[in-house]
C-alpha cells in the first residue's frame, strides 16, 4: 500500500513527508522532505494554546489546508499512485490525566485539498480508553526496527521504546530534549545548535543540572508522557536565565539529557541502540550519551532515517488501522487495551 506518512513534531522544525511503500512489516521509502514553517505558522503553532477558542478552531482548518497543500507540491515533485495520508497533527494539548489530547490540521480539509482519504487523530482512542495516548511509534520500532534492542528518539521531547524480554514493548517520554535546545539557541538566532558546537564550548552548571535532574516526573512510574504544558511549566524557568551564558546553558541541558537517556537504558539489558530524530545529528550530544553507557553500542543511521523515521512509522499506523489491526500498544500507554486509533477523512473508495 502506498501511503503518505506526516509528521509535525514539537520542535517546528517543519512539516515531514514520507512517500512509504508498506508491506505488512516492511517498507520502502520511496521519497521524502521537510517543508519548513514560516515565521508565522512558527509563531501560531508556538503560542496557540493560549488563543481564543475561535482562533484554533480556526488555526486547525488551516493547518489542514497547509498540509494538503504541501502534499500536493510533494506529488508534483514526487508524482506516484499514493492510496492514503496518515498525517499525525501538530500536538497543542496533551493531558491525558485529564483524558485530552488534541492535534490539529483537520483532516477533511486535508482530504478537500487532496481528493484522497485521510487518517488522522491517532492518539484519542487510546486516551478515551484511560491511556497516555503516547509514545505511538513503539509498534513501528518492534514491527520495523526489531533487529534494535532500542529504539531511541531524540525530537522536541525524548522518547525510547524496547522489548522487555516476554513479548511486551515499553516505553515512555524521557525529558525534554530539541524543544529545550532549540529555544536556547534562538537566543542566539540560531534555529538550532549545529552539531552542538555551542554546548561544546559551554561549562556544566552543576546546580542548574541538579535542579534539573530532580524534577517531579523523573520519579514517576510508567507509562507516562510529556506535553508542551509540562515543560513550559516545568522546565523552562529553570533554564530561562541571564545568570549564565546561552553556551554553559546549552551545555547542562544535554548533560541533562545524556543523564536521562542512559538512567533509562542502564540495568535493561539494552546493548543496541538505534537513535533518530534531529538530536541524532548533534555530534556533541551523541558524544555525552555515549560516554553516559558505554556498553551500549549506538547506532545513528542514514539522514533520510535519522530525518523521516516518525513520518515512516505513522504512515505504517495508517495501514495498519485501514486494516483494522492494532496500531497502540497498552503496554506502552496504560490503556484498558491495545487498540487501533484514527479517525478516516475522505471516502477509500
Amino acid at each position: 500500500m502506498h501511503i503518505l506518512g506526516i509528521m509535525s513534531g514539537t520542535s517546528l522544525d517543519g512539516l515531514d513527508i514520507a512517500y512509504c511503500d508498506i508491506q505488512g512489516d516492511s517498507f520502502e521509502l520511496i521519497a521524502a522532505k521537510t517543508y519548513p514553517y514560516s515565521d508565522e505558522w512558527v509563531r501560531w503553532l508556538s503560542t496557540l494554546e493560549n488563543a481564543t477558542a475561535y482562533e484554533y478552531a480556526l488555526i486547525n482548518v488551516e493547518l489542514g489546508h497547509y498540509i494538503g497543500q504541501q502534499v500536493n507540491l510533494f506529488r508534483k515533485e514526487y508524482p506516484g499512485p499514493v492510496d492514503v495520508i496518515a498525517s499525525h497533527g501538530h500536538t497543542i494539548f496533551h493531558q491525558p490525566h485529564l483524558g485530552l489530547t488534541t492535534q490539529i490540521g483537520d483532516g477533511d480539509a486535508i482530504a478537500a485539498e487532496t481528493h484522497l482519504p485521510v487518517v488522522f487523530n491517532f492518539r484519542n482512542l487510546d486516551v478515551a480508553l484511560g491511556g497516555q495516548g503516547a509514545p505511538l511509534v513503539p509498534i513501528g520500532d518492534r514491527l520495523l526496527f526489531g533487529q534494535y534492542d532500542a529504539c531511541l528518539n531524540l525530537g522536541g521531547i525524548a522518547n525510547i521504546s524496547y522489548d522487555t524480554g516476554d513479548n511486551r514493548r515499553e516505553a515512555y517520554d524521557i525529558c525534554p530534549c530539541n524543544m529545550a535546545l532549540n529555544h536556547l539557541a534562538r537566543r542566539k538566532k540560531k534555529a538550532y545548535d549545529t552539531n552542538g558546537l555551542m554546548a561544546r564550548k559551554g561549562n556544566v552548571s552543576h546546580s542548574l543540572l541538579a535542579k534539573l535532574d530532580t524534577l517531579d516526573y523523573y520519579r514517576h512510574p510508567l507509562p507516562k508522557s510529556l506535553g508542551k504544558e509540562w515543560f513550559v511549566a516545568n522546565f523552562l524557568p529553570l533554564i530561562d536565565t541571564d545568570q549564565l551564558s546561552v553556551d554553559d546553558l546549552l551545555a547542562t541541558t544535554v548533560e541533562h539529557i545524556a543523564h536521562q537517556v542512559a538512567g533509562a537504558v542502564k540495568g535493561r539489558g539494552i546493548g543496541t541502540m538505534l537513535v533518530t530524530g534531529g538530536g541524532a545529528k548533534n555530534k556533541y550530544l551523541i558524544a555525552r550519551l555515549q560516554a553516559q553507557i558505554p556498553s551500549c553500542r549506538i547506532t545513528v543511521p542514514a539522514k533520510e532515517t535519522i530525518d523521516y523515521k516518525e513520518a515512516i512509522i505513522f504512515a505504517l499506523l495508517g495501514y495498519l488501522r485501514l486494516n483494522r489491526q492494532n496500531n497502540c500498544l497498552s503496554s506502552v500507554t496504560g490503556a484498558q487495551q491495545d487498540n487501533c486509533g484514527g479517525d478516516i477523512a475522505g471516502l477509500i473508495l
